[in-house]
């Protein structure tokens, strides 16, 4: 019997497909002699192609495994991930983390989650494979004597400082580590462990704001339990720090992505944080110096952000409070929880108007200002909450000047709202029924209450996506 002549399928690993693209940007080669090259065929080099922005950002990410050939997804992507993240910050934290303690961890996540996982050896060097995880030796030799210095080069040639001149108003960003008690009241203070740290950064024009980020003390809050993290407003990052190498890296890739040199002001410590970072291709960092007053962000802007957040937050508790009659507005605030925190942040950020980031930007000196500003009535503060004098409400805004009072955080301990809770602790997540029938008396509730014609257009817009996502 003859033997088939089928040809055996040769993979590539990312390195080899990352060299693949090098060689059709540079060379100009066509793809068939490229797949002739790394005996491939030619639709395999096709398919690199199309692929290009991913291989780049898995390549660039520095995680992926640049020897695999084939990237096969893990059936409990979630657990994957939350568990790579908290290795991050283990790692961060100079922990000696071993096998047994990443299956602990990655049970513990999984019931956390909800799911019925139990983590295996196997499933344990499969997932090291999948996120280029390694455990390297733990102490370093000292040589016994110093190395010889190198030989002196020449003198670099020294090139100008950069310098806000060198950029348009467009290009130049600023950012601020904003650290915000997400479900403060009005007199009531908060505790430390309801304290969250905001980065907030957009352009000096106000037309490009960032995604907002949120970091918290909370691994893996409770909220957020089958909530997919690509359909949140804000990102959210486990612990109570910014991870700036991350956020940078996204940065510069979305910058490269769009062929563009942009400026990025930094607070003076966090340019000394980041001086052993390789340098970037497409932001540019430009701390500022210890000695300077002027923030990286206006302070004006970080507190319309403030405020518009209070603003809607007491919204929030108002609706609440008008919901449960007797309900104080200190248990109210309680049942405020990390992901409604991500919500308000971001449509507070977007409240905030670009003329006035604008007129910030040129006041503080950290924009030119090439045309007269005609701001109008721009202000920082929204309309002060009915019950609330103007003092009182800039008091609220400001709570973060103040000591924080320690207290108990009652989402972790669970002590509100367990009625609607299942026998684990979650809340069961709404269905397709639940969602249409929610539009249901939505529509009917605008009905009674004389809804305006513009608002119904925002609630067709709605109910036309929920339909839609109930028929995937």
């Amino acid at each position: 019997m003859e033997l088939s002549s089928k040809k055996k399928l040769h993979a590539l690993s990312l390195a080899e497909k990352i060299q693949v693209l090098e060689l059709l940007d540079e060379s100009k080669m066509s793809q068939s002699e490229v797949a002739r090259r790394f005996q491939v065929s030619q639709p395999q080099i096709s398919r690199i192609c199309k692929n290009k922005e991913k291989l780049l950002a898995d390549w660039c990410s520095g995680t992926a495994n640049r020897a695999r050939k084939r990237k096969r997804e893990s059936k409990y992507s979630s657990i994957d991930e939350a568990l790579l993240c908290w290795y991050h910050v283990a790692r961060a934290k100079a922990w000696d983390v071993t096998g047994p303690m990443l299956l602990h961890k990655a049970k513990e996540l999984a019931d956390i989650m909800g799911q019925d996982f139990v983590p295996s050896i196997g499933w344990l060097v499969r997932w090291k494979r999948r996120n280029n995880v390694g455990f390297g030796a733990r102490h370093v030799l000292v040589p016994p004597f110093p190395p010889e210095p190198p030989p002196p080069g020449p003198p670099p040639q020294a090139q100008p400082p950069l310098s806000l001149k060198d950029f348009s108003t467009e290009d130049i960003f600023g950012c601020a580590e904003v650290p915000l008690l997400y479900r403060a009241v009005p007199g009531g203070g908060g505790g430390t462990c309801d304290q969250v740290q905001v980065l907030l950064c957009t352009n000096s024009r106000g037309t490009e704001k960032r995604r907002v980020l949120v970091s918290g003390l909370q691994a893996a809050p409770r909220c957020f339990f089958g909530v997919s993290s690509e359909a949140l407003p804000a990102s959210y990052h486990p612990d109570l720090g910014i991870p700036w190498a991350e956020w940078l890296a996204q940065f510069d890739r979305d910058m490269g992505r769009q062929g563009r040199q942009v400026a990025l002001l930094l607070a003076a410590h966090v340019g000394e944080e980041l001086a052993g970072l390789p340098g970037f291709r497409h932001v540019r960092l430009l701390p500022l110096p210890a000695a300077s007053t002027t923030p990286a962000l206006p302070s004006s802007v970080v507190r319309a952000f403030k405020a518009h957040y209070r603003h809607r937050l007491l919204g929030k508790l108002a609706a609440i409070q008008s919901e449960r009659t007797g309900t104080s507005l200190a248990r109210a605030g309680a049942g405020i929880t990390v992901l409604d925190a991500l919500h308000l942040a971001a449509a507070a950020w977007a409240k905030v108007p670009p003329q006035l980031i604008l007129s910030s930007f040129v006041q503080e000196g950290l924009a030119p200002c090439q045309a007269p500003l005609s701001l109008g009535k721009v202000t920082e503060m929204p309309l002060v909450p009915r019950g609330l004098s103007q003092e009182e409400f800039c008091r609220f805004v400001d709570l973060e000047g103040e000591d924080p009072r320690l207290g108990a955080c009652k989402e972790e301990l669970g002590t509100e709202g367990e009625e609607g809770r299942g026998e684990d602790g979650f809340e069961p997540l709404p269905t397709k029924a639940d969602a249409l029938l929610a539009l249901g008396t939505l529509r009917r509730w605008f009905e009674c209450n004389g809804a305006s014609p513009e608002l119904f257009e925002k609630f067709y817009a709605c109910e036309e996506e929920v339909e839609r996502l109930c028929c995937l």
